[in-house]
Parts: structure tokens; C-alpha cells; sequence
């Protein structure tokens, strides 16, 4: 039986033999294109030599691209561990033909791979072609559909829809009809019972899809038009984890070894063994899929955050953690401890997790950690809630457990059932609907299909001139949240798109005097486009381009002390530093990199002054264009996991500092003036954040410490040593604080010892509903004075804090047994000071805006247990 690894290496060995150029994998995270945030088809590195943007240098490449799928239009994640073949992360085999072979090339060489070298029953084969559209006006390929008859009988050739057999990357972009190989892996027994024909394209986890040969034709506008394009290509994804299922004669991907080994570590850990029981073998799988798309997102420069791609990361590796902690039983992280297997797996063709594998662990058990404790605090909230329900915990108080503490819903109707409540589903599903249309409203852009002014490609000019002469190549009109904004693209241009952490330039389009702003500029698909608010008034005729030069000049100053700060960590702090993300913006530059420690102040000042040094030393920028990758490492220059880097880079040199960027820089050190550094802390586990200014950002930043100091000094009346008069203040405010809080300790136990003295007794119980000059501190302490040692007690007690009001109740246990809850009562007498608040079953407070409610609410306490 074939590994997993002798699979992935015969599928590249074949289209080797066959003129491929083998091409590493692209970062499963996407910078360079604003309509996807990952990796999600093999194809996509590839979409601007299909869109003709980038010129062809391999008309034949062949690949495993690393891909995940869990947001968009293939949104897999809830299907994940609960079937057998989705994944977020997954290997995607493929073969590309950039204008050179088409459909006959591509049908033959598949079936030699898969029949004649991976030995494939040709019984067990299906194939599918497109059967046409009349509303494209698309005849069935019948081209395709001839190719197979030749290996194939008729009845397992079989034409579908639209839906099926073209395949479109999204609304808009490149297409094409395609072709789909499926495999029946069912028993003898149930193929006899049941023809596969009836169960291609029918979601059978036997009968499944393993490879799809796409056949780019055309591209789809955003108007719906199909436009053919240039020239024709072939873009083929195979599903390495079901082609391992197939060759390794499973039924299941996950019983193949490229999970099992995972499994079995987890099942292994937990005590729970793997296919014995349905909820722990789906929570196993759900483990040992997410631990793959974590620790690639992570390998690949994308940590776990609260927006964006970040967002999405995080929710994957809560989703593994609730599985665990709901199914596995495992309350303490356990995630991070498979992260070992995953390299010895897979390190070896992708080597960014052998080399990251300390990173990647220390940040998957940080972030374990922090979600395990937002489970804790989750638990307490939804006691509260429950506490505060009868009968049905609403939809809306459920959403706020999925929504604030990442509580599955099916954990949040366990817990609610065993305290005898139902959870309104309906209403649930209400609320998360809400949220998704606000999400979509969001980030809704509506993009124009480009209006196309001239050929060419652009030329950018910006390392040398801020100013040029050009044309218009081409334009487009989006639409957001902010408005109708234009897109243009120019045949030459000095602005500089975002990239590598470094803002987009900005500037003006000049044309017959009138200057359109130009107010952000980004790459796109090797695009660089240009966005404004309004069309220059002739499309047609030449402008000049000029970058906003101060902007630019400040811009550069950033990046070049980038460079140097870098340079200056690995010299403090140790060679493991490397850079993990950055922004160079014209008024600051922050700064990620890998370390294990927080930076101590010592070695803050020792980056700083070195920083400092080589400013001083005013070095010259040593810039080389287009050099060859080899030549870029063999002189020292250090290349970032999750980049995507061409044959030919730039080398950016100032002393000893080499690295490859392509981004703007002063032309010496001296340029950029003063370095501060403002802030340092923790961005996630082994990574730190460094914040600094430079030059007229630092010159401010003195000059308002200086004006603060200047201040001190007036107001402490010029004391020889500032330092000592601020102690001295701060030690004497700290002798009355603690005389304050003396003081009101002893007015809580006189309270206490005459407070039940003005109780009101009722039947089973004594009231107490009293005015008191505390604060909400002091009201708690004196609630908590009491309760125990008085278990019929209510006590109700209202302040006046500032023009607001205070309430506060606490019910004892004899109460809490009949059925009284102190959120509940809480709420009825909020009402009285318009206001409200909330607690647990014990003691709940309330905060309102009318003070003067507060003899109402008390007389009113008495009546609520009577």
C-alpha cells in the first residue's frame, strides 16, 4: 500500500516526465488579491497569467498546493469531521497548461496516471463533462465527452448541468467547462445492489470526486457575460487526501495515513479510541483536520485575531477546542501537543512547519489557553442567564454566549436542559442570521467590469521618480459602504501599491491643470491600481502621475528604519528573531517579530541606541534589481516564510543589514533622523509587537515630553529633583486612600451590627430595605457581612453615587431553595430608577439615572417576597 508521501511525489514525478516545471506550493494566506483572504483552489496562483496579466515563463506546471476552505462560496467548515471527506485544509494536486496543451493532453495523461502508474480499477471510474447552457448560450462538450468514450463504456460517461461541470472561481474572473473524475470504493456487494451511475454528484461518501480538469476558456464579467480568453488553458486540482483514500483502500479520508497518525495521538491522550463511538470519532477528526489549517495559517504568517483572516484561524481552532472539551472531555489544551506529529508528517514537503514548529506550538497553546478561560467565564454567564429564565433561555441571550464566548449552541442546550430549560431556537437562528447580513452589508464592494482604454502593461517608475508621464490602460467603478469609487490602471507609474507591510503611495492625477487625488494605491493580480473618487475628465488622453512626495518621503524613512531595527533585534535579541508582519506608514512603523520573552527594558535601550548608531552613521541605500534568487541568499539576504517570491528579487543593503523587499527606501540613514521606540508587548505566544516613530513623528513626540516636563515643573514649583516630588505625592495619596478605605470598613460593620434591627419580618422570611451612603464596593461588603449567617434575610439597599442610582439585593439561601433569585428582583425594582442590571442568584446590582426613584423601589422590596 502506497504512503501518502510516495502518492504526493509519483503525481509530480509524472508530470515531470511530461514537460512540467515542478513549482513549490504558494502561502495558503493571499496578499496580493482583494477577493480572497486564503488559498482556496490550486489555481489561484495562476489567475493573472489566465487573465493575462503576467507573462507565461512555464507554459507546464504541475504543483500540491496547500488550500483552505471555510468562508465564501466554499464554505465547508460545518461539514467538516461530521462526514468523511471535507476539510478546511487540504492538498490540492495539479497540472497547468498555459496556452500550450488542451483537452486531449489533459484527458490522456489522467488516465495514464491514475490506471496505468496509480493502478485504479478503470471499473470503479467515472466521468462527468458539461452538458450545456442555454442561458450562456453553451453547447455540451462533446470534445471531452469523445476523449473519455476512448477508455470508457457510454454509461459512465455522463453529462451535467452548469452547476456541475463548469467551474468558476467566483462571480467574476476566469471559467470553463470541465470535466470531473469520480471513483466507486464501495464494496462488491453494495456496487451489485446499486449502479455507482445513480450516486455520481449525489454527496455519497464512497462515490466520490477525486480529480477536475478545468478547461479555461473564458471570463466571466461582472455583467454576466462570458468573454473568451486570450489564449486557452487547462487548470486541473486533484484531492490528495481522497486520492490517498482510494489508493489505500479506504472508506473514510480520515483512516488514511495522513490523519491517522494524528488520530491516534489525540485518541491515544484523551483515552478515547478511535471508531467505537460517533460524537468522539467526529470530535477526533475535527481535531486532527483544524491542527493542519492552524498550523499552515500560522507557518505562513497569519496569526489568530479578532478581524479578517485572523478571525477566521481563531474560529477554526475554537471550533477543535470545543469538540475537545465538549466530546474528549479535555479541559486543558491538547491542540498544541499534536503539532510535533503534524511536522514529522509533513515537514519534509512543506519545510515552512519544521522550521516554524516552535512558533506554531507556543501560539496554538496560548490561544487554547485564552479560550479555555472565555469557556469558564461562558459557564458563569450562562448560569446567569439561566438563573434569570423560566422555562426558555431566549434566542437572543443564546446568541450572546455563541457570539461573545464562542459557546457552541449544542453545549449551550445541553447545559440549559439540565437546568431544565429549553433554548428558542428559532429565535437563535434569528440573531445569527442578523449578524451574518450585518457581516455581508460590511464588506459588500460592487466591482465593474473593466473598461478597457488601451494595451499594454504598466511600467513602475517609483524607486527613481515620484512623477510620470502616462496613459490610462484601464478603469473600472466599484461601490462599498463609502461610495462610488474608480479603479484605473496606467501604462506607467511612480505609485507604489501596498505591499510588504508598506502603505499604498498617495497622490494626484494631473490632467489640463485640474488634479484628480489619488487616494490609496494596491496590488492586484500583478495590477497596480489606482483609486479615486472621480475619472480624469479625459480617459483617453495622457496626465502625469505625481505621488504625494512628503507622504512618500516619510513612508520611506519607516521602512528603511524597518530594515535597521530588524537588523539591530537579531544582534540584542539572537538570530532566532524573524520578521512576522509589519506596517510602515508615513507617521509610524510597527514592527512582529518571533521571540519567546518579553523584551526587557535594557535590551529595548540597546536596539534603540544601535538603531541610533547606524542613523548617525548615515549609510548609503546598496540596491540591486532582478537578481537572481540563488545570487539574493548567497549574499546574505533573508527571505520571509509566507512571501511569494519571483525568480528574480531586489536586494536592499544598508551595512550589514541584507534583505530582499520591495518596497520604497531613503537613499541614506541620515535621511530618516531619529528613531523612538514607544511600545513593545505581546501579539500571541512567541511573537512581540514593537512600535516606533522617526523623524519629524520623533521630533514631536520629544518636543511634547519636554512640554509635559516643562509643566511638572510649574506645577511642583521647580523641586531640585522631580522624580522625588512625584514619589512623595503619590506616597501621601496613597496614606489617604488607605485612610478612605479605613473609614469605610468601618462604616459597613456599624451597619452591620444595626441594619437587621430595621428588619421587616414577613411569612418565612425578614426584609431589610434601606438608604445607605456607600458605594457599590461598600454595598457588597455589607451584603456579604450578612448573608451567611442569615439565610431568610432579603436585603435591599440603595445609594446616590454622583446624580446616578445604586441598588443592590442579596437573598439568602433559605430564599434562593423557594425559589427566590436575586436577578429576577433586581429587575422589578430597576424599573423604579430607570434603569437595570443583573447578577447571580445571590446578589445582583442595578444602576439607574433617576435617584430619586429610590424610596419607591425600597418601599417596593417589601412586597416582593410577602
Amino acid at each position: 500500500m502506497p504512503t501518502a508521501q510516495q502518492i504526493r511525489q509519483t503525481f509530480l514525478d509524472h508530470f515531470a516526465k511530461r514537460g512540467h516545471t515542478i513549482v513549490p506550493s504558494a502561502p495558503m494566506v493571499v496578499k496580493d488579491d482583494p477577493t480572497l483572504m486564503f488559498t482556496n483552489a490550486g489555481m489561484n496562483q495562476f489567475k493573472d497569467l489566465f487573465l493575462g496579466n503576467r507573462p507565461v515563463t512555464h507554459p507546464r506546471i504541475a504543483d500540491t498546493q496547500k488550500c483552505l476552505r471555510v468562508s465564501g462560496k466554499h464554505n465547508d467548515l460545518e461539514e467538516v469531521g461530521i462526514d468523511t471527506y471535507h476539510h478546511t485544509m487540504f492538498e490540492m494536486l495539479g497540472n497547468w497548461s498555459f496556452g500550450d496543451y488542451f483537452k486531449q493532453e489533459a484527458v490522456q495523461w489522467a488516465w495514464e496516471l491514475l490506471v496505468d502508474t496509480y493502478k485504479i480499477d478503470p471499473a470503479t471510474i467515472y466521468v462527468t463533462y458539461f452538458g450545456g447552457d442555454a442561458a450562456d448560450k453553451l453547447e455540451p462538450d462533446h470534445e471531452t465527452r469523445d476523449l473519455w468514450l476512448k477508455y470508457l463504456p457510454a454509461d459512465r460517461v455522463m453529462p451535467f448541468s452548469r452547476k456541475d461541470n463548469f467551474w468558476e472561481m467566483g462571480d467574476t474572473g476566469p471559467c470553463g467547462p470541465c470535466t470531473e473524475i469520480h471513483v466507486d470504493v464501495r464494496s462488491a456487494e453494495e456496487k451489485q445492489a446499486r449502479s455507482g451511475r445513480e450516486l455520481v454528484n449525489n454527496d455519497h461518501p464512497q462515490v466520490i470526486e477525486i480529480w477536475n480538469n478545468v478547461f479555461m476558456q473564458f471570463e466571466r464579467k461582472a455583467d454576466g457575460a462570458l468573454v473568451p480568453l486570450p489564449a486557452r488553458h487547462v487548470d486541473t486540482g486533484m484531492g490528495f487526501e481522497r486520492l490517498c483514500m482510494v489508493l489505500q483502500g479506504k472508506r473514510s479520508n480520515y483512516d488514511t495515513d495522513v490523519f491517522q497518525p494524528l488520530i491516534q495521538a489525540l485518541a491515544a491522550s484523551c483515552g478515547k479510541p478511535y471508531g467505537q463511538q460517533e460524537k468522539t470519532d467526529i470530535a477526533l477528526r475535527v481535531a486532527a483536520d483544524h491542527l493542519r489549517a492552524i498550523a499552515f495559517a500560522i507557518a505562513d504568517g497569519q496569526l489568530p485575531s479578532n478581524t479578517g483572516a485572523g478571525y477566521v484561524i481563531r474560529r477554526i481552532l475554537r471550533r477543535a477546542v470545543r469538540y475537545g472539551y465538549s466530546f474528549l472531555a479535555l479541559h486543558e489544551p491538547f491542540i498544541h501537543a499534536l503539532v510535533p506529529v503534524l511536522v514529522k508528517q509533513m515537514g519534509g514537503q512543506f519545510p515552512e512547519l519544521a522550521r516554524q514548529q516552535e512558533l506554531i506550538g507556543s501560539v496554538i497553546l496560548e490561544e487554547e489557553r485564552a479560550f479555555l478561560r472565555t469557556l469558564e467565564t461562558g459557564t458563569g454567564r450562562l448560569e446567569q442567564l439561566v438563573a434569570e429564565s423560566t422555562g426558555t433561555l431566549s434566542g437572543a441571550k443564546a446568541f450572546e454566549l455563541f457570539d461573545t464566548f464562542g459557546f457552541p449552541i449544542d453545549l449551550t442546550r445541553l447545559m440549559a436542559r439540565e437546568h431544565g430549560l429549553q433554548v428558542d431556537m428559532a429565535g437563535f437562528e434569528q440573531e445569527l442570521k442578523k449578524q451574518k447580513d450585518r457581516s455581508r452589508a460590511a464588506t459588500a464592494i460592487t466591482t465593474g467590469d473593466w473598461t478597457e482604454v488601451a494595451a499594454g502593461s504598466t511600467v513602475f517608475t517609483g524607486y527613481d521618480s515620484l512623477q510620470a508621464e502616462a496613459r490610462i490602460l484601464r478603469w473600472r467603478r466599484v461601490k462599498d459602504k463609502a461610495g462610488d469609487r474608480f479603479q484605473l490602471v496606467l501604462d506607467r507609474t511612480p505609485f507604489y501599491p501596498e505591499g510588504g507591510g508598506q502603505v499604498g503611495d498617495q497622490g494626484w492625477l494631473i490632467q489640463a491643470g485640474k488634479r484628480v487625488p489619488v487616494l490609496d494605491t494596491k496590488r492586484e493580480n500583478q495590477l497596480i491600481v489606482h483609486f479615486t473618487a472621480e475619472l480624469p475628465a479625459d480617459p483617453m488622453a495622457p496626465l502625469t502621475a505625481e505621488v504625494d512626495g512628503h507622504r512618500r518621503r516619510l513612508t520611506r524613512r519607516n521602512h528603511t528604519a524597518t530594515h535597521l531595527l530588524h537588523h539591530a533585534l537579531r544582534r540584542v535579541l539572537g538570530k532566532h528573531v524573524e520578521q512576522k508582519g509589519s506596517l510602515v506608514a508615513p507617521d509610524r512603523l510597527r514592527f512582529d517579530i518571533s521571540h519567546f520573552a518579553k523584551i526587557t527594558p535594557e535590551e529595548l535601550a540597546r536596539v534603540e541606541a544601535e538603531v541610533k548608531e547606524q542613523i548617525r552613521a548615515d549609510m548609503p541605500l546598496e540596491e540591486s534589481r532582478d537578481t537572481p534568487m540563488a545570487q539574493a541568499k548567497a549574499m546574505g539576504a533573508m527571505a520571509l516564510f509566507g512571501e511569494k517570491y519571483g525568480d528574480k528579487v531586489r536586494v536592499i543593503k544598508f551595512g550589514e543589514s541584507v534583505e530582499l523587499c520591495g518596497g520604497t527606501h531613503a537613499p541614506r540613514t541620515g535621511e530618516i533622523g531619529d528613531l523612538r521606540i514607544v511600545a513593545e508587548g505581546a501579539l500571541a505566544a512567541g511573537i512581540r509587537r514593537i512600535e516606533a516613530i522617526t523623524s519629524e513623528a520623533a521630533e514631536a513626540y520629544v518636543q511634547q515630553r519636554l512640554h509635559t516636563l516643562e509643566g511638572l515643573q510649574d506645577l511642583l514649583k521647580h523641586p531640585a529633583d522631580i522624580t522625588a516630588a512625584v514619589k512623595q505625592l503619590l506616597d501621601q495619596n496613597a496614606a489617604m486612600a488607605k485612610e478612605l478605605e479605613k473609614a469605610a470598613h468601618e462604616k459597613v460593620a456599624q451597619l452591620q451590627h444595626t441594619m437587621l434591627d430595621k428588619a421587616v419580618t414577613v411569612p418565612g422570611a425578614r426584609v431589610v430595605a434601606q438608604e445607605v451612603d456607600l458605594d457599590a464596593n461598600g454595598m457588597r461588603d455589607l451584603a456579604f457581612r450578612l448573608k451567611d449567617a442569615n439565610p431568610d434575610l432579603l436585603l435591599v439597599l440603595g445609594a446616590r453615587q454622583e446624580g446616578k442610582a445604586l441598588l443592590a439585593v442579596m437573598v439568602g439561601a433559605d430564599l434562593i431553595a423557594k425559589g427566590f433569585a436575586a436577578p429576577k428582583l433586581i429587575k422589578e425594582l430597576a424599573a423604579e430608577i430607570k434603569g437595570g442590571g443583573g447578577g447571580q442568584p445571590f446578589y445582583a446590582t442595578a444602576g439607574g439615572k433617576d435617584p430619586d426613584g429610590l424610596p419607591k423601589a425600597l418601599k417596593k422590596a417589601v412586597t416582593l417576597i410577602g
